[in-house]
């Protein structure tokens, strides 16, 4: 069973969210041959404060 774990800053939206899980899912049914119902994908949300870039966190960059 292939399970892909995925960390995206907070902020997306359910629509977004549901397309990741798709392609993903997508991409690890071609690329193991594996039944699309074996495949889990697990999408974590970070909060900007507990991000960070180059050193300073995603919120105090206004992303």
């Amino acid at each position: 069973m292939p399970f892909a774990q995925i960390h995206i800053l907070e902020g997306r939206t359910e629509e977004q969210k549901r397309a990741v899980i798709e392609k993903v899912t997508q991409a690890l049914v071609e690329a193991l041959d594996a039944p699309p119902q074996a495949v889990r994908v697990l999408i974590s949300e970070v909060p900007k404060g507990n991000w960070g870039i180059g050193g300073v966190s995603a919120k105090d960059l206004g992303r």
